[in-house]
């Protein structure tokens, strides 16, 4: 038994780095198509007039990459081209907007476009979750917690609002 030891210490360390090198290769594969398609779109953007899709697959590529200016700048873009959007997909621009808004702490400026998010397509269950947050954010914990309700309307297994309103009514119990 004694002998075996350093075989399966060796054998553990070898399945603990092979692991750890597939998902390092992963991850390098992962960045590297990214980066490509990051690459593609601001070529083509920089030359022609693209379609609302690429405005918005360029913007989330930047949300990602935590540059929200540039993020908002072609979301924007992707609001202002008229190529037949569908108010579903009109309404994911428009979440995605609030949220680069958000991320630099321009509160109603995100409640303006989560509105337009959920008035769009009113079942947009992340639109209303990120709504209920900035609400939150703003101290709004009322409107925060009827935010939170309707998510739970159109999605009853939704558990960050769940959670996220069961809190909030707690903290308006206490503070009433």
């Amino acid at each position: 038994m004694d002998d075996n030891l350093p075989i399966i210490y060796l054998s553990g360390l070898l399945i603990l780095l092979a692991g750890l090198a597939v998902f390092v290769i992963r991850q390098i594969i992962k960045t590297r198509s990214l980066e490509s398609t990051f690459a593609k779109l601001q070529r083509k953007l920089s030359n022609e007039k693209g379609s609302s899709q690429e405005y918005y697959e360029l913007g989330s590529i930047y949300l990602d990459k935590k540059l929200y200016i540039q993020s908002v700048g072609l979301f924007q873009k992707a609001l202002k081209v008229d190529d037949g959007i569908e108010p579903e997909n009109k309404a994911l621009i428009y979440n995605a907007l609030g949220f680069a808004y958000f991320a630099q702490e321009q509160y109603d400026l995100a409640i303006r476009n989560y509105k337009e998010a959920t008035k769009l397509y009113p079942e947009y269950v992340t639109a209303l979750n990120n709504l209920g947050n900035v609400y939150e954010k703003k101290q709004m914990i009322a409107k925060s917690v009827e935010t939170y309700e309707q998510a739970l309307k159109v999605d009853p297994k939704n558990n960050i609002a769940k959670r996220r309103s069961e809190s909030l009514r707690k903290r308006l119990i206490e503070s009433n």
